[in-house]
C-alpha cells in the first residue's frame, strides 16, 4: 500500500531522492578531498581553489537507491538498463580520476550503450516517416541508436561548463519527461525521471551556492545524465511511433520534439564541432567557443548565464509542444532556424560590445 501511494504521488519520491542526496553529498565531498579527486584552477576554468569533481557519485546513488526502493518490481525487467547506468557512471568516474583519451571514452560509452540497446533492447526502431521511412531493420536500428546515444551523452558532457548549467538543464528535461510519462501511464519511467530531479536538485544547490562544500558533477555525472536522458528519448519515441499512448498525448513528430527539447546542448555541440573542423582542428579539441562561453563574454556571470540558457530551453520546449503534431521536417526547420537566429543575435551583441570597447581605447 505504501509503495502504491508513493507511485501515485511520485513527487514524494523526488523528495526522498533529494533527502538521500542531501545526506550523501557531504560524505562525497569529504572523500573527494581526502583522496585528491579534485579539479585545480587552470586557464579553461574560472573557479578558485581545489574543487571536488565526483558529484556524479552522489547523483547516481541517490537516484538508484530511491528508484529501487519504490519501484523494485521493475528490477528484473530493467536489469540490463541498470547495468548500463552503472557502467556509464563508472566510465565517467574513471575519466574524472585518470583522464581518459577521447577514443577510450567513446569506446566506454559504446560499451555502456550495448547494455541499453543490445541487451536491454531499448532502441529506436522507427523513423516516424522521416525520409519516408517508418520501421527500420535491426542493424540500422542498433547503429542509429548507438549514434544517438553517443551524440546526446557528449552534448550533455560538453554543455557542463558553468555552475548549475548541466544540472539545471537536466532538471528541466527530466521534468518534461516525468510529466509526459505520468500522463501516459508509464509510471516506472516517470518515477525514474522524478528521482533524477531530486538528485540533481541537491547537486545544483552545492554547485551553485556551495562555498566550502562546492562540487562539480564531473564526467561521472554528465555522462550519467546524458545516458538516462537518451533512455527517456528512446522510450518516448517508441511509445509515439507505435501509438502506445492515449490519443490526447500522441506526438506524431516525436523525434523532432525530442530534438527541440534538447536543442541547447545538441545545437551547441553541432556548431562547435563544425567550427573546429572548419579550422582544421579535431572536434574533440577543447576551446572556449561554447554557448556558455559566448554568454560569459557579454558580461554575464555563471548564474546569469545558466538562467538565460534555462529560459531559452523553456522556449524550445514550448515550440516542441506546439509543434508536436506538425510535419517532422517543419518542426526541425523551425527549431534550427530559431537556434540559428538566437546564436546570430548573441554574436551581434558580442561584436557590438567589442566595437564599443575598441572605441573607448
Amino acid at each position: 500500500m505504501m509503495q502504491a501511494f508513493f507511485l501515485e504521488h511520485s513527487y514524494l519520491i523526488g523528495l526522498v531522492s533529494f533527502t538521500l542526496g542531501w545526506l550523501g553529498m557531504p560524505v562525497v565531498v569529504r572523500i573527494a578531498r581526502a583522496k585528491g579527486f579534485v579539479v585545480r584552477p587552470n586557464k579553461r576554468m574560472s573557479h578558485t581553489g581545489e574543487v571536488p569533481n565526483i558529484g556524479g557519485l552522489d547523483i547516481y546513488f541517490s537516484i538508484m537507491l530511491s528508484y529501487l526502493l519504490f519501484d523494485y518490481g521493475q528490477i528484473s525487467n530493467n536489469q540490463f538498463f541498470l547495468l548500463g547506468v552503472a557502467a556509464i557512471m563508472t566510465i565517467g568516474f574513471i575519466d574524472d580520476v585518470l583522464v581518459l583519451s577521447p577514443i577510450a571514452k567513446l569506446l566506454g560509452e559504446a560499451l555502456a550503450g550495448i547494455a541499453l540497446i543490445g541487451f536491454g533492447d531499448l532502441r529506436l526502431t522507427h523513423l516516424h516517416g522521416l525520409f519516408g521511412i517508418q520501421e527500420i531493420g535491426i542493424i540500422p536500428s542498433y547503429l542509429l541508436s548507438l549514434f544517438v546515444l553517443v551524440a546526446i551523452i557528449n552534448a550533455i558532457n560538453l554543455i557542463d561548463g558553468v555552475d548549475g548549467l548541466a544540472s539545471g538543464l537536466g532538471m528541466l528535461y527530466c521534468l518534461f519527461f516525468a510529466v509526459y510519462f505520468h500522463l501516459v501511464g508509464s509510471t516506472s519511467w516517470s518515477v525514474l525521471a522524478v528521482c533524477m530531479i531530486g538528485a540533481l536538485a541537491v547537486f545544483f544547490l552545492y554547485n551553485v551556492f556551495g562555498k566550502r562544500g562546492k562540487i562539480f558533477m564531473g564526467d561521472s555525472g554528465s555522462l550519467l545524465l546524458g545516458y538516462l536522458l537518451t533512455a527517456f528519448i528512446f522510450r518516448f519515441c517508441e511509445q509515439n511511433a507505435y501509438h502506445l499512448v492515449p490519443e490526447a498525448y500522441q506526438m506524431n513528430a516525436a523525434p523532432a520534439v525530442a530534438i527541440c527539447v534538447l536543442t541547447v546542448p545538441l545545437f551547441d555541440t553541432l556548431r562547435v564541432s563544425l567550427t573546429r573542423i572548419k579550422q582544421h582542428r579535431s572536434p574533440f579539441h577543447p576551446d572556449k567557443n561554447h554557448i556558455h562561453h559566448l554568454l560569459l563574454r557579454t558580461g554575464l556571470n555563471h548564474i546569469q548565464t545558466t538562467c538565460v540558457l534555462l529560459a531559452v530551453s523553456v522556449l524550445f520546449i514550448v515550440l516542441a509542444i506546439i509543434g508536436r503534431n506538425w510535419n517532422i521536417w517543419l518542426l526541425l526547420i523551425a527549431d534550427f532556424a530559431l537556434a540559428t537566429a538566437l546564436t546570430l543575435l548573441l554574436w551581434h551583441i558580442i561584436n557590438r560590445q567589442n566595437s564599443k570597447s575598441d572605441a573607448h581605447r
